[in-house]
């Protein structure tokens, strides 16, 4: 069974970047057909998607935040990582990584989250 753990920094200062690892075990993210996936959900709010990458490095960002989001893959690893810039404190949310059979939806596995919290 596929598992995916979330780590990295639980608190950031304003204007800063937030930065998360997902390292995935029991498979391989260089397997074709899935979509490594970041999403989070803020207090009181339902699921955000962030967006996602393929095993080749091709990534597809949520419109409302692509500016500020770059996802990367490092098949030597294991691992694809997310990274938000200039957060402010909207962006405090509990950020799980998952893997999908489509973009945007059809989760089948998910890290069990990491909260991040910005603050100064």
């Amino acid at each position: 069974q596929v598992q995916l753990q979330e780590s990295g920094p639980g608190l950031v200062k304003p204007s800063q970047t937030l930065s998360l690892t997902c390292t995935v075990s029991s498979g391989s993210i260089a397997t074709k057909g899935y979509y490594w996936t970041w999403t989070r959900r803020p207090p009181g709010k339902g699921l955000e998607w962030l967006g996602d990458i393929r095993y080749d490095g091709s990534t597809n960002y949520n419109p409302a935040l692509w500016s500020r989001t770059a996802i990367t893959i490092d098949t030597s690893k294991n691992q694809f990582a997310l990274q938000l810039s200039s957060v402010t404190p909207e962006d405090t949310a509990v950020y799980y990584c998952a893997r999908a059979t489509k973009s945007g939806g059809e989760y089948d596995y998910w890290g069990k989250g990491t909260q991040v919290t910005v603050s100064s």
